[in-house]
């Protein structure tokens, strides 16, 4: 039977790489990567880089297909279908490669960024292939350093604090309220920088962009002090590489 791995491959530095990582690429015979688009190239070259520096010349297949267009501009009670069309148009691409690119006692595998369980479509996507019953496979997943283990490290603090939880959410979230009795709050996926509707509040951000490659940014301080120049900074790297991937902690300070 065909077999899946989803490989978790870091945050962005190939040293961070697991040794299950390692030994699950070198049992892979095809490995699938869905182009971007120009803007986005060096993501793809990134992978390049891990299966040259991991895996002899011509001992795999590497196979390439466009990435389907998502709706960005829907909003409000229109976001939650668009993810969904688009995550069926994923799954039609998925599909198709794994039925006409992987031989019967083949193995394939993803590389997804960071930890394929947190804020990534993969698990879900090939849950819907198998679903629909028209190709069947095994499939693992092997676990990979997520940004949000990345940024901490690199800004040299824990990502909870004693006896408190940490809650891990989305811009999209934060914009709607700060959750209650939460003080350690992780934010991904935060296109429209909704931590500027607390720098009156007596938080700290530990910030960072392109965390674990050679574009790394960071930026950690008072909310209100810290705020504007995250924006400065966010705005430069997306007028330099046309993208931008950031993840940041906001942290309460103690109340009296």
């Amino acid at each position: 039977m065909r077999k899946i791995h989803v490989i978790g491959i870091g945050a962005g530095d190939p040293d961070q790489l697991t040794l299950q990582a390692v030994k699950a690429l070198r049992s892979t015979d095809v490995f699938f990567i869905l182009d971007k688009g120009e803007a986005k190239s060096d993501l793809v070259q990134l992978r390049r880089d891990i299966l040259d520096a991991h895996l002899p010349d011509g001992t795999y297949r590497l196979v390439e297909a466009r990435d389907p267009e998502r709706d960005r501009a829907a909003g409000g009670a229109g976001y939650s279908p668009a993810v969904g069309d688009w995550r069926s148009a994923r799954a039609d691409i998925y599909e198709r490669l794994i039925t006409e690119e992987l031989g019967e006692d083949e193995s394939g595998a993803f590389l997804v960024w960071g930890d394929p369980s947190l804020y990534d479509s993969t698990l879900g996507i090939l849950e819907e292939i198998l679903d629909r019953g028209a190709v069947s496979f095994e499939h693992d997943v092997v676990p990979g350093i997520s940004s949000v283990s990345a940024l901490v490290a690199r800004h040299r603090t824990g990502l909870n604090r004693v006896a408190r939880p940490v809650q891990i959410t989305t811009g999209r979230r934060l914009a709607q309220g700060f959750p209650e009795d939460v003080d350690d709050l992780v934010v991904m996926l935060d296109a429209h920088q909704a931590f500027q509707r607390y720098a009156d509040q007596d938080i700290d951000i530990y910030w960072g962009a392109y965390i674990g490659t050679p574009d790394e940014i960071l930026a950690s301080g008072p909310l209100a002090e810290t705020a504007p120049r995250i924006a400065e900074l966010r705005e430069r790297a997306r007028d330099r590489k046309g993208w931008i991937m950031d993840t940041y902690l906001l942290r309460r300070r103690p109340r009296d």
